[in-house]
């Protein structure tokens, strides 16, 4: 098969991508989002030469920009490309409010939420949060963007200062745990590896905010947790956080539709570029 490899460059993940697809006998290649152009009438798509597009990362941009290439693997899919993730499950899980809905519909546990663009709504679910939350931006990952407030005067200005930067006021209550989450990575319905996210002095557990990871073995419970909302979100590749409460339960945190596994195949011995690569050629 030949199988494009899309992102906004050739980092770690790309050549880890790359190297599994050789060493299963695929034609690969580097597609850099951010080069891709395309015709209508005469060259529809830029990836109709291959046969799997594997999404590794969505580059920032503006607005036109991002959905431009959504459109491109829209229009990559509807022309028989396999492309993982799906677009839509990609707008989806890039959309912390979109993700949380569809969690929510799911019947998933999810901290309450709020999302608002006014500074006033966001004050007034700040209380009703427990005036303990955790501010998100909509569109981020790896921990970064993230505070938690606990002083309303601190959030009286973050909130101010986000309505008059046109920005939505995303937050969530903060959840007491244990000092560590788990990081279980869904492909084709089940959980291939998993590890224990630990931080000490920080409530963030994110590897790339510092934080440590060990190989964990989850339950059977943690398991069907994570395969659910990889289903609920559309999603056959995905990394799912899940985060212990205080009263023993399990919250999802977050479903990632481009997960990295840096940190993962380190620590869990699992070739997972390669598990990718398999299931984007088998799958469809």
């Amino acid at each position: 098969m030949r199988i494009a490899i899309l992102s906004g460059g050739s980092g770690w993940h790309v050549q880890d991508l790359l190297r599994a697809a050789t060493g299963l006998g695929h034609a690969a290649q580097a597609v850099d989002f951010r080069r891709v152009a395309a015709g209508v009438e005469t060259s529809p798509t830029p990836l109709a030469g291959y046969d799997a597009a594997v999404v590794r990362t969505m580059p920032a941009g503006s607005l036109e920009q991002v959905v431009f290439r959504m459109d491109l693997l829209h229009a990559a899919a509807a022309a028989g490309v396999r492309v993982l993730n799906p677009p839509r499950a990609v707008e989806t899980c890039v959309d912390k409010y979109l993700t949380n809905v569809r969690l929510a519909r799911a019947g998933l546990p999810t901290p309450p939420t709020h999302v608002s663009q006014r500074a006033d709504d966001a004050l007034a679910a700040f209380e009703q949060l427990g005036g303990d939350v955790v501010l998100k931006p909509l569109f981020g990952s790896e921990g970064r963007g993230m505070v938690r407030l606990t002083d309303p005067e601190t959030a009286w200005r973050t909130f101010h200062v986000l309505e008059r930067t046109a920005q939505v006021i995303y937050q969530q209550m903060f959840v007491r745990h244990p000092g560590w989450d788990l990081r279980a990575f869904v492909i084709g319905g089940r959980v291939v590896a998993a590890m224990r996210r630990s931080s000490r002095g920080d409530w963030r557990t994110n590897v790339a905010l510092g934080g440590t990871a060990e190989r964990a073995e989850p339950s059977r419970t943690e398991s069907a947790l994570a395969v659910r909302a990889a289903e609920a979100v559309g999603c056959p590749v995905a990394g799912v956080d899940l985060l212990p409460g205080p009263g023993g339960g399990l919250f999802v945190i977050e479903v990632n539709a481009v997960p990295g596994w840096r940190a993962l195949a380190t620590v869990s011995g699992v070739d997972v570029a390669t598990k990718v690569v398999r299931y984007s050629a088998e799958v469809y």
